[in-house]
């Protein structure tokens, strides 16, 4: 494999690092259109459950599709990246969608830029670890005594506790018929206002460092411009919403103390 392989994939992570950048300033004006942010101008929408299982499926599967073309497979470095890797896409596409409640709508334009960006990051993250590491950056059984990526797995494993915590609490907020808006007070939500986002990101920080590569920090920039704007919208919804409990508990958006 020529050194302009891997000149190219990095070209592309760049590229797709200004995407982000542009994505993470235009979330501040316009709100992404799906949960408590959805409205009738994002046009059709399907059953929240589908939608959730047809946008995260594609990354699983190009995952495992990169993973079951490569000689390395049965390496345990690139193996225990692999089982981290969909550990968290398996619960996302199939149990978290089933798990959700009540008859939400997600916009169909949301789901298929989801499904983009899930193809290209499942190509992003199989191709480095799977194709383009053996060669350029091999890792090796030693790697697992690395400073790297014992914080890095313990790092992924915080911030997936802190999200499966969060979507349980936001998930039994109400009672079944009942209608009623509640501001979450559980877990982290006594310090943010998305939880769940927080736990997001601090798994993808997790898995950038346990792999050290452009690719992992490549996906963690992403996920940040994403879900901070909207973390941002959700917190303006909260404070409108609940303003006589809101400003005495000093929350923040996404990140504890800070912002």
């Amino acid at each position: 494999m020529e050194i302009s392989t891997l000149e190219n994939f990095y070209n592309f992570l760049f590229v797709l690092a200004l995407i982000g950048l542009v994505v993470f300033i235009a979330l501040y004006f316009v709100d992404a259109g799906y949960g408590k942010m959805r409205t009738e101008k994002w046009g059709p929408a399907i059953n929240n459950k589908v939608g959730w299982c047809l946008m995260e499926m594609p990354v699983f599967f190009v995952m495992l599709y990169l993973w079951a073309l490569s000689d390395v497979k049965f390496e345990l470095p690139y193996l225990v990246f692999f089982l981290i890797f969909q550990f968290h896409y398996f619960q996302r596409s199939f149990i978290f969608p089933f798990l959700l409640k009540g008859n939400g709508r997600m916009p169909l334009a949301i789901m298929g830029l989801s499904v983009i960006w899930n193809l290209l990051n499942g190509y992003i993250q199989g191709y480095w670890l799977f194709h383009l590491a053996p060669v350029f950056a091999p890792y090796s059984v030693e790697w697992f005594c690395d400073p790297r990526f014992i914080i890095g797995v313990l790092i992924f494993a915080t911030g997936w506790f802190i999200n499966m915590h969060s979507d349980n609490v936001i998930r039994h907020l109400r009672k079944p018929g009942d209608t009623n808006h509640y501001l979450p007070k559980q877990g982290m939500y006594k310090y943010v206002t998305s939880a769940n986002y927080l736990g997001e990101i601090t798994e993808w920080l997790g898995f950038a460092i346990l792999t050290w590569s452009w690719a992992g920090l490549s996906f963690f920039w992403f996920s940040c411009c994403n879900l901070v704007p909207r973390a941002n919208s959700i917190y303006h919804r909260y404070k409108e919403e609940f303003a006589d409990e809101f400003d005495e508990k000093k929350l923040k958006r996404i990140i504890p103390f800070i912002y």
